[in-house]
């Protein structure tokens, strides 16, 4: 758990969230071992290991939330599959399709061109890239 837990309600307030004792809890396993790439699933896991009794439901709720308010990044691999990156400054990632983990790549490491002319009225807000890999065949 983190170590200081006014650090955790003092995040969540200056988000405007209030801190009430499950998205203490999961801030608390969010937040406390530096950057990382979870399921909703993995954190519900978590959460119930830890003794904290909440629905998978109220878990995805409150990621939504941590993400709607900054604190999470969604990282959408497939349209049945979400990570959150505790990690929200500008970047890309390799997705490890066998092991469904998730690396950092920085976002200097990739130079993307070629965009297509956008839509009238529109401007480019992010460009997320993911590199799927797999163990080579033999």
């Amino acid at each position: 758990m983190t170590k200081n837990r006014q650090d955790v309600e003092d995040r969540l307030k200056q988000v405007n969230l209030r801190a009430t004792r499950q998205r203490l809890a999961l801030a608390d396993l969010l937040f406390s071992d530096g950057h990382r790439h979870i399921t909703a699933e993995q954190l519900h896991s978590e959460a119930l290991n830890e003794g904290v009794k909440i629905s998978l439901a109220t878990i995805y709720n409150n990621l939504h939330q941590f993400t709607q308010a900054g604190l999470l990044r969604e990282v959408i691999v497939d349209p049945s599959r979400s990570y959150f990156d505790t990690n929200t400054s500008h970047h890309h990632h390799v997705f490890h399709e066998v092991e469904g983990t998730l690396q950092d790549i920085p976002a200097n490491a990739l130079k993307v061109s070629g965009i297509p002319d956008l839509p009238k009225d529109t401007e480019i807000n992010s460009v997320d890239v993911i590199v799927r890999v797999r163990k080579k065949s033999s």
